[in-house]
């Protein structure tokens, strides 16, 4: 287990990191983040950037004082956005020309500008400009976009070492993000690329985008085999909780992953079916909406638990639940997500000890 220290606390790993992107984990509040035991939360700098705008954040002091959140936080580098945004924008070695998704006026996302928003918003984990590329790309051009996101990387470094006196976080970590699709000689090369610039920790990207597990899991293999030991790596986007397993087991100390909130406001719940995590049985998903929950009695706590979400949880049956989804009630959506947030975090906390 390694220990991450940054300026808002310690982080034990592995750890789950619930999804803020603009500000917030969707239907709940910072303080409902401190009561489920997450320590890190994390935000988007491509939305934060466009909305509420650099000029907020700067007038509250960063993104801890402005959404009052005393933990831990790790903001992407916009580089996602270059992907999930192909059709509105285009790539140049000077940095990303993309039309805003809220009004389309046009901007240029850069790695200069990119660490100089992560460094406004006060992040503990800052990441670096890169390219993550879709698993149809052409071996060609996968080269070609690992070549610039090397460049991206350390121009990000100059620029994150020349901000650091300027920052709403002094003490903020880089990491570098290790893409290459699924090419195992290319991930191997780009690793070996950024520990020759140096980084805090390492991320892998691109490995969330619709390959087979089989295929990112042996990615996965083949990295812990290069990159220090003594450095976390990161898991971006990913994934169900058997993955994560799969992953920790292969050296991954962090992850972050929509799942347990995007599906908890479609009404899919998680939970535990028994303690054996080496079995891919260990949880089951459950969607609150089928007929066979309209009478069920069950509180929506786990048994013998007793901590604050617990205890709030233990007042609803998984009958009122459904109910709750039948009418689109957004509690509903407020208590699934407490639900599944516990289980994630929980499954972490099983794999720390």
């Amino acid at each position: 287990m390694k220990v991450l220290k940054t300026p808002h606390g310690e982080l034990k790993t592995p750890f789950f990191m619930p999804i803020a992107t603009k500000g917030a984990v969707k239907t709940l509040s910072s303080f409902d983040i401190e009561r489920l035991g997450s320590p890190i939360i994390l935000s988007n700098t491509y939305h934060l950037y466009l909305r509420p705008g650099m000029d907020v954040i700067k007038h509250f002091g960063g993104l801890h004082k402005f959404m009052d959140w005393d933990g831990a936080l790790l903001t992407d580098s916009g580089g996602y956005q270059v992907f999930s945004l192909a059709k509105i924008r285009k790539l140049t070695e000077e940095g990303v020309k993309f039309a805003s998704h809220i009004d389309g006026s046009r901007h240029l996302l850069t790695p200069e500008l990119s660490i100089e928003i992560q460094q406004t918003l006060g992040s503990d984990i800052v990441m670096v400009l890169d390219e993550c590329t879709p698993p149809d790309m052409s071996l060609t051009d996968l080269k070609k976009s690992v070549e610039r996101t090397t460049r991206w990387a350390e121009r990000s470094k100059a620029a994150f070492e020349k901000g650091r006196d300027a920052s709403n976080n002094f003490g903020a970590q880089l990491f570098g993000i290790v893409q290459g699709g699924t090419d195992i000689d290319l991930r191997i090369k780009h690793a070996q690329d950024l520990m020759k610039i140096g980084f805090d920790g390492y991320a892998i990207g691109g490995l969330s985008v619709g390959e087979p597990f089989e295929q990112a899991l042996e990615v996965i293999k083949a990295l812990d085999e290069v990159l220090p030991k003594d450095k976390p790596r990161y898991f971006m986007g990913g994934g169900k909780p058997d993955e994560i397993v799969a992953y920790v087991k292969n050296g991954i100390d962090m992850f972050d992953c929509v799942i347990p909130t995007r599906n908890a406001r479609h009404g899919l719940i998680y939970r535990f079916v028994h303690d054996d995590l080496s079995k891919p049985d260990f949880f089951e998903s459950i969607h609150i909406t089928n007929e066979k929950w309209k009478f069920d009695e069950a509180t929506l706590a786990y048994p013998n638990d007793d901590d604050p979400i617990s205890k709030e949880l233990s007042r609803y049956s998984y009958a009122y639940l459904r109910h709750l989804f039948t009418v689109e009630e957004v509690l509903g959506q407020r208590l699934a997500t407490l639900m599944n947030l516990k289980f994630y975090l929980g499954l972490m906390e099983r794999l720390r000890s």
